[in-house]
């Protein structure tokens, strides 16, 4: 397996803080348990190490309640990292806290500096190409900077258009292998998957769309039997992992982690 998308030697992870009950959230649910949130983490960091990763957990930070979203802060493939431009104010300070931890790892750390805004979290990347989902987090300038910065790296760039009234891209949608995306039929209708194998989540179910890829496994939401089956019945090694706090913030399985093989 030497999929660029989805097999990976290292992870990033970092500790819910005290600050989590005062994280962003679209519609609020109610405040996140820190205890069933880190042990739920806990579970998360277990199941990538399962693979034989090596995950590095950092330390909370508690200045910034939504920090244990790291995907959102950065961007890593295997030539370098990009550090991202958080379209909320708040997690402005989140990039730049990732960035020393990146430069230890990377021969080249590229970030976004003009006036746009993207986040990991509207970012799938697939073996063809990057789908870049535009969303309340992620607008056009942010994009054309970050086309202009992977183009060197050989990527494409794809930009399509993320629901209304839901947060990120892959909010709806995940990669599970080379060919195949587990996404929402209303995602899925727009038809920025053409030319890929989808499977839908199941109907009232839309909840799990995020999932990630890791190495062998589909790490997934845990309470979405119908979800889960179907992604057994089509091959996946599937670990579930309780996201109930996690998700009162607007975040799932790919927000909680970085995922890459550097090797620069």
């Amino acid at each position: 397996m030497t999929s660029k998308s989805f097999t990976f030697s290292h992870a990033i992870c970092r500790k819910p803080s005290r600050s989590i009950v005062d994280g962003l959230r679209a519609v609020d649910t109610g405040a996140p348990d820190l205890k069933v949130f880190e042990c739920h983490h806990q579970d998360y960091v277990a199941v990538l190490r399962e693979t034989g990763a090596e995950v590095t957990v950092l330390d909370a930070l508690d200045d910034f309640p939504d920090s244990v979203f790291v995907e959102d802060a950065a961007l890593c493939l295997q030539e370098g990292a990009v550090i991202m431009r958080p379209g909320a104010p708040s997690r402005l300070g989140e990039a730049a806290a990732m960035a020393p931890h990146l430069d230890q790892l990377y021969g080249e750390v590229l970030r976004i500096e003009g006036d746009g805004f993207i986040e990991g979290g509207d970012i799938l990347t697939t073996e063809r190409e990057f789908l870049i989902g535009l969303s309340a987090r992620t607008d056009n300038a942010g994009v054309a900077e970050f086309s202009r910065l992977v183009d060197r790296w050989g990527y494409t760039v794809r930009v399509v258009d993320t629901p209304p009234d839901v947060l990120h891209f892959k909010t709806d949608c995940s990669l599970l292998d080379e060919d195949t995306i587990l996404s929402t039929k209303r995602l899925d209708a727009s038809g920025c998957f053409d030319g890929y194998k989808v499977i839908h989540t199941a109907d009232g179910e839309e909840a799990c769309a995020n999932t990630i890829r890791f190495n062998n496994l589909v790490v997934m939401p845990a309470g979405f039997a119908r979800t889960r089956d179907l992604l057994v019945q089509a091959g996946y090694d599937v670990r579930e992992v309780g996201n109930s706090e996690a998700a009162k913030l607007d975040g799932g399985m790919s927000c909680l982690s970085l995922r890459f093989s550097p090797t620069a």
